[in-house]
């Protein structure tokens, strides 16, 4: 097996720039825009890993966490949940800026990559600026509150990790019945340490949305209710439009 040798944030960068999803018979890239406010835990590493693919992924530095998260949500709405953004920011204040806009993707069941810098897993030095500390359980960062909040939450504390949880991360995300957002922390000397991992994880990889068939029976059900009704109504949810079914409701 052939392998190549990389820190967590390039096998991180050049996995997600790996990742295409089909949108009617054309490929594109599945994570179209990336937004960053950059400081403590993801500027040295993570950073300059989202500088060398901006030619895939295109990163807009943010003034605010909230607003940029928000606008990677605005992101995957107007693309119909078949692109996804990305947000990034420092640990701290400034992950836990973007706690509302994981509640607005959570609600809305919209696809949101959210990566933030955490603590130190050697804990030296610990802690650093703009961490807030627990006493009673250092394990425990300000990223834990996005826990309730994320269809799938992972802290990275080692490379290995990364081929589990990245793949996960992708089916929570395309997958119509767990679609929300993501969050992955990213502990700040983690980032930096290599290892050798297979060139097959990084090979392009082309998404499409699973559009599971209506079971007919509950059609019929529906059809039968209808056809008795007066004055039928059919109202419909939001996921009519991602289904790319709005036409045949019409109908």
């Amino acid at each position: 097996m052939n392998t190549v040798r990389l820190t967590v944030a390039e096998a991180l960068a050049k996995y997600l720039a790996a990742q295409m999803i089909e949108i009617n018979g054309k490929k594109e890239q599945l994570f179209g825009a990336a937004f960053a406010i950059f400081g403590h835990g993801n500027v040295t590493c993570f950073g300059q890993q989202l500088k060398n693919i901006e030619d895939k992924i295109p990163t807009w530095r943010g003034q605010n966490e909230q607003s940029m998260a928000t606008a990677a949500i605005a992101y995957a709405k107007a693309n119909q949940r078949r692109r996804i953004g990305i947000a990034t920011s420092s640990i701290g204040p400034g992950a836990t800026n973007m706690v509302t806009a994981a509640g607005i993707a959570h609600t809305n069941r919209l696809p949101l990559l959210l990566i933030s810098g955490d603590a130190y897993v050697s804990r030296l030095p610990d802690p650093v600026l703009q961490q807030p500390e627990n006493f009673e359980d250092p394990s425990v960062t300000s990223n834990d509150a996005f826990k309730p909040l994320t269809r799938y939450w992972d802290r990275v504390l080692s490379p290995t990790q990364l081929m589990h949880t990245l793949p996960q991360a992708l089916d929570t995300m395309l997958d119509p019945a767990t679609c929300g957002p993501v969050f992955l922390g990213l502990p700040q000397d983690i980032q930096g340490v290599a290892y050798d991992f297979p060139e097959v994880f990084f090979a392009e990889k082309t998404h499409r949305i699973r559009r599971p068939e209506p079971e007919m029976i509950v059609l019929e059900e529906a059809k039968e209710i209808l056809l008795q009704a007066k004055k039928p109504l059919i109202i419909s949810g939001g996921g009519v439009h991602y289904s790319l079914a709005t036409d045949e409701l019409a109908a």
